[in-house]
């Protein structure tokens, strides 16, 4: 019977300030979804006391709680029942109760909520009862108010009937209707909207290239960016002319995230640009140089020489990924140019210049034990993990040296890795010497050792 998300503990709470008197606003957080299932749990949640000659949840310890069945029942009750003697009876833990509180809920917004929950009751007559008179008063500015809970029911068992009744009415909406849940906060909510608007056309392909490139969700990124270019392809889709192809391809080569770049700059070729792949060689993201080398040898471009010289040159303004870019295409003929950038000035250099010697399986165990004392614990991270299997070349009580209190964090952490890697008993020595250290992490790992 327990509500997925939230805590029934603050269903319990907020349905004993129903039962108090407390408005439903203050009670419940209307516009969270987990509050409401949370309170659909809370009502039932049974809490013991000694004096109580039953188990009964608190709230039905009050006067309201007693009375509610009766009044339910039979509509007694001094006035009409109120929204918040509803909302409890809604989520009584007997069938009938809540199957009575349904027709008045029913006419009442604020409680449309606690109907939709009711859709997957795992009482097949209060279930069946919720279905009907939510298919009666739902429609889809209500459906789209209502979503983020209409999914969090839906996963549910037994809860697909509602996602499909709200479906059914956005489908039929007006284009616009979905809007406002392009920029819900529910990710699950997004996603739906979403799929929904590339399935029914409601958007165009630069719109979607816009969705993609501001949406932080990698998977509405890649829905939008697919469907986006998708979209330039159909016959007589506004985006066979060049205007069309830059509205899409500008939002989307302007992406912060790493799929609209990607999509964007595999689609430079499709557009007639691919030169202008050679900008993205450099990307932060390894996937966005993957496509651009793709896209420039199929203009018979070169990007391993176009990496080669930049790194020759050097200097500051060469990119980080550049240096990935080298090794990621290069061989090990290229290891001297990434050993000269393992000095570089920028920390991010030197450490992917580290990563990409080990990308390449060159290990130099003199040249990398030097960089364990690099400034940037980027660098010393990546020569750590290169020296790892060659780590009982390094010598024991240098390593165990440069344990001490008083080293850089980084540096602590990379001799206690590499003396994990050692044989016999340096692990556990190195380990125990740490069982007690200040440092959480360093203190943690120890403990972990010691207790393999």
């Amino acid at each position: 019977m327990g509500g997925d998300g939230g805590t029934s503990g603050n269903g319990a709470a907020a349905a004993v300030r129903l039962a108090e008197g407390a408005a439903l606003r203050e009670a419940v957080d209307t516009a969270d979804p987990a509050a409401w299932t949370a309170l659909d749990a809370g009502v039932r949640e049974i809490a013991w006391r000694s004096d109580e000659p039953r188990w009964l949840p608190a709230w039905e310890r009050t006067e309201a709680g007693r009375a509610l069945p009766e009044a339910l029942a039979d509509g007694s009750g001094a006035g009409p029942l109120t929204a918040e003697w509803l909302a409890l009876g809604l989520c009584h833990r007997q069938g009938r109760i809540r199957a009575a509180a349904l027709e008045r809920a029913a006419r009442r917004p604020e409680l449309l909520p606690l109907l939709v929950v009711r859709c997957s009751d795992w009482a097949p007559p209060v279930r069946a009862e919720a279905r009907r008179l939510l298919a009666e008063v739902l429609d889809a500015e209500s459906a789209v108010r209502l979503l983020p809970l209409i999914l969090r029911v839906g996963r549910r068992d037994r809860g697909d009937v509602v996602i499909d009744l709200a479906t059914r009415l956005l489908r039929a909406a007006p284009r616009g209707t979905l809007t406002p849940l392009y920029t819900d906060p529910d990710r699950t909510a997004r996603r739906y909207a979403y799929r929904l608007a590339v399935e029914e056309g409601c958007l165009s392909p630069a719109e979607l290239a816009r969705a993609a490139a501001r949406d932080t969700d990698t998977v509405i990124q890649s829905l939008c960016a697919d469907a986006a270019l998708a979209g330039l392809a159909r016959p007589g889709a506004s985006g066979q002319a060049g205007a069309a192809f830059d509205d899409v391809l500008a939002p989307l080569l302007g992406a912060r995230g790493a799929q609209p770049r990607a999509a964007g700059v595999t689609a430079l070729r499709r557009a007639g640009r691919s030169a202008e792949a050679e900008g993205f060689l450099g990307d932060r993201a390894g996937v966005v140089r993957a496509c651009a080398r793709y896209v420039l040898r199929q203009g018979g471009g070169d990007p391993h020489a176009w990496y080669r010289e930049r790194c020759a040159a050097g200097g500051p303004a060469l990119p980080a990924g550049a240096v990935s870019g080298l090794a990621e295409c290069g061989d090990r003929s290229d290891a001297e140019l990434l050993w000269a950038l393992t000095s570089h000035a920028v920390a991010a250099v030197r450490a992917r210049a580290v990563g990409g010697l080990r990308a390449l399986d060159v290990t130099d165990v003199a040249r990398m034990r030097a960089l364990l004392d690099d400034p940037a614990p980027g660098v010393v991270r990546e020569a750590t993990l290169a020296l790892v299997p060659s780590a009982r070349m390094l010598d024991e009580r240098w390593l165990m040296g440069r344990l001490a209190a008083e080293r850089p964090r980084q540096v602590r952490l990379s001799a206690f890795r590499l003396l994990d890697a050692h044989e016999g008993l340096v692990p556990l020595r190195a380990a125990v010497a740490l069982l007690d250290d200040p440092d959480d992490r360093l203190r943690y790992r120890a403990r972990q050792s010691v207790g393999r």
